[in-house]
């Protein structure tokens, strides 16, 4: 079989994140993760050096993944501007992966097969931007917007053990009265991600 080539951007949080991936398998990555967004000044200079750490000159790629969001828009603005004028440039397909699906997939063959996976990205007060996934990452609702509270997610427990992770993690957990829950506030959005999930 050939060998799919696909570029990944990242923009959707504070983490600027691209890489590059072979048939699903990431082969390069360079992130910078700063509060300061430096997205505007960073992205193009990282793709650049990916696709030379991955010896692969831009023409040779098959596609671009990039992040949909939710998440910042001037960072998603940045992400989608750069990720269209490639894909126009090169004429190559140009493919959308939602962020809390690729944010999920950190955990895949991670967690017992009846877990739920609970990705969630801060979004401003106790607000959160949600979506729940099982353990083979089916989506089981829709991206929502969500205020937190002591009893978020309950009617998701019953006797599964309930994955979350992403930046909106730590105000969640400060709060939450869920027994049967584990939290990973380390966790965020990565174009290591998107690869495998596009190929």
């Amino acid at each position: 079989m050939e060998s799919i080539k696909i570029l990944s951007l990242e923009t959707s949080t504070t983490n600027c994140s691209v890489a590059v991936s072979i048939n699903g398998e990431t082969v390069a990555i360079k992130e910078e993760n700063s509060e300061n967004y430096s997205h505007a000044e960073q992205l193009h200079i990282f793709i650049d050096e990916v696709l030379k750490q991955a010896k692969i000159q831009p023409a040779e790629l098959d596609a671009i993944a990039v992040s949909k969001g939710p998440g910042s828009y001037t960072g998603l603005r940045i992400g989608v501007s750069a990720a269209k004028g490639l894909c126009f440039a090169i004429q190559i397909p140009l493919i959308s992966v939602p962020t809390l699906q690729s944010l999920a997939f950190q955990l895949k063959n991670r967690v017992a097969e009846e877990d739920l996976i609970i990705p969630m990205l801060d979004a401003r007060r106790m607000e959160v931007y949600s979506q729940v996934f099982s353990s083979k990452l089916s989506a089981l609702t829709k991206t929502e917007a969500k205020i937190l509270d002591e009893n978020s997610f309950a009617e998701d427990a019953s006797d599964k053990t309930l994955h979350f992770l992403g930046d909106g993690v730590a105000k969640f957990e400060a709060v939450s009265n869920l027994s049967q829950a584990k939290f990973y506030s380390d966790k965020i959005p990565s174009a290591k991600d998107l690869g495998g999930i596009a190929f």
